[in-house]
């Protein structure tokens, strides 16, 4: 079978990461991937922050997990040391699209590599509020985005478990 397809078809969610960090060439090459995701008109509206530093990754944890609305001892990222946050400028018609395909890419490129990652929501409602606009100037970053999701990077715990079948009426062919 085709690489690419393997890859596609044996990537799953990652809930349970170890501690170690991923390796920056690694990291690199799956945000690179993501660079290359399709988007409308070819307007890149979307931006990835790659957030490796511990501290600042707890905080946007923290800000997650109250969003969620879930107790304290609660980590919405299962522990992965890497968080990828996919934003995208909302003056492009296409912008959530464009972003879904960045996620997707950043998604499979991790696959690819060897490196275990799930896509975690609420980074709209995070990237919305005070709290996320003020990260953004601290970050320093201007412009009108709409968080599109995390990608929390990181290895394993425990094996994947195999893909479920796929369901009987996923596919209509009309000849």
């Amino acid at each position: 079978m085709n690489e690419t397809l393997k890859v596609l078809k044996n990537r799953r969610s990652c809930r349970g990461f170890k501690s170690d960090i991923v390796e920056k060439e690694k990291i690199d090459a799956i945000i690179e991937a993501g660079t290359y995701a399709a988007n409308g008109m070819g307007k890149q509206s979307p931006i990835i922050i790659a957030v490796t530093n511990k501290e600042l990754r707890d905080r946007i944890s923290e800000e997650n997990r109250k969003i969620g609305g879930w107790s304290e001892d609660f980590d919405p990222f299962y522990n992965a040391p890497v968080i990828l946050i996919v934003l995208a400028d909302k003056s492009a018609r296409t912008h959530i699209y464009d972003g879904t395909l960045v996620m997707g890419n950043l998604m499979n490129a991790a696959e690819s590599l060897g490196v275990n990652s799930i896509w975690i929501h609420r980074a709209k409602e995070e990237f919305e509020s005070d709290w996320g606009k003020n990260l953004l100037k601290e970050l320093g970053i201007e412009g009108e985005y709409e968080g599109i999701g995390h990608r929390a990077l990181g290895y394993a715990i425990a094996d994947m478990k195999p893909a479920a079948p796929r369901k009987k009426d996923y596919v209509y062919y009309v000849d």
